[in-house]
């Protein structure tokens, strides 16, 4: 069983290519993604407010959606207007925008973190180190988590000086090429993050290309056993951990966080019938009985 201070999920749920592999092919009246999701997974990371601050009633609407799992939190993923577009900080009005969905999920008590991710680009200097400062300071009250990609940013006393902040370091699975960040097991005083993108070398940095080619990963199972070690260091040592898995495409996230889930609460899984039959690596882990495998319906009971 796992620990209730873990929880395991995605970053996103909207996907063209779930379609059949994470979610049924033949829907049921009413089927709503999300909702689906909350049936397995305790977290989901919320991708389209990094695109557009979401609007008040599009926050309403996922906590209503996820209703049935009083464990479920969110993260949230900051507008990029603060962290890829740094001309000048967003105005007053901007920033109210971005809380009014905020205070929804906080005050509802469905918010878990809120992850301010930076690109590879944004390196450790004293400007930028200015910057992240300012954006824990703006976003103290909604549990801040750091995301650097740049190698720059590995050192204990930007570690320490989150911490002191309230905010806490994004430790980050990404292909290793050149100054890229390492797998590190930074543990938060408020809490702690982990985020696994793949290691998908070949394209992670190709020009040509696309987030699909990217994020298209999925991680062996000696790949996770070696990772266990990093989780569990993250949940010893911090009051609440999050394990998001970003290697999207075609489902990947979803298999391979239910393969933590069970290497971790050291049982078998709840775990959706179609997205077993895909990966077959499942059935080892998977509530479902072989027999039901075997049958045409892809409707649990």
């Amino acid at each position: 069983m796992l620990k209730n201070n873990l929880y395991v999920g995605t970053a996103g749920w909207n996907y063209k290519d779930w379609e059949g592999v994470v979610y049924p092919p033949v829907k049921e009246k009413g089927f709503d993604q999300l909702s689906y999701l909350a049936q397995y997974f305790d977290a989901v990371e919320i991708n389209s407010s990094f695109y557009r601050p979401p609007s008040a009633s599009s926050a309403a609407g996922w906590i209503k959606r996820v209703g049935d799992n009083p464990d479920f939190l969110f993260s949230y993923k900051l507008w990029q207007g603060f962290t890829h577009r740094r001309e000048q900080m967003p105005d007053a009005q901007q920033e109210k925008l971005v809380k009014q969905g905020l205070d929804l999920l906080r005050e509802n008590e469905r918010l878990g973190a809120t992850l301010i991710q930076f690109p590879w680009s944004f390196k450790n200097t004293p400007e930028n180190q200015d910057w992240v400062g300012h954006l824990i300071s703006k976003f103290s009250a909604y549990y801040p988590v750091v995301e650097v990609r740049h190698s720059s940013w590995n050192e204990m006393n930007f570690v320490c000086h989150l911490n002191d902040a309230g905010a806490a370091f994004a430790n980050i699975d990404q292909p290793m090429i050149g100054q890229s960040i390492s797998l590190t097991n930074y543990a938060g005083s408020k809490l702690s993050y982990l985020r696994l993108h793949g290691r998908n070398y070949k394209n992670w940095f190709a020009k040509d290309s696309d987030v699909a080619a990217r994020y298209d990963y999925l991680y062996s199972e000696n790949e996770l056993n070696s990772i266990k070690t990093t989780i569990e260091n993250l949940i010893e040592n911090s009051p609440k951990t999050f394990i998001i898995f970003n290697n999207h495409f075609r489902g990947q996230a979803a298999a391979n966080a239910l393969q933590v889930m069970s290497l971790l609460g050291g049982a078998n899984v709840k775990a959706p019938m179609q997205l077993v039959k895909e990966y077959p690596r499942l059935q080892n882990i998977s509530l479902i009985p072989d027999d039901k495998l075997g049958q045409t319906s892809l409707f649990e009971d």
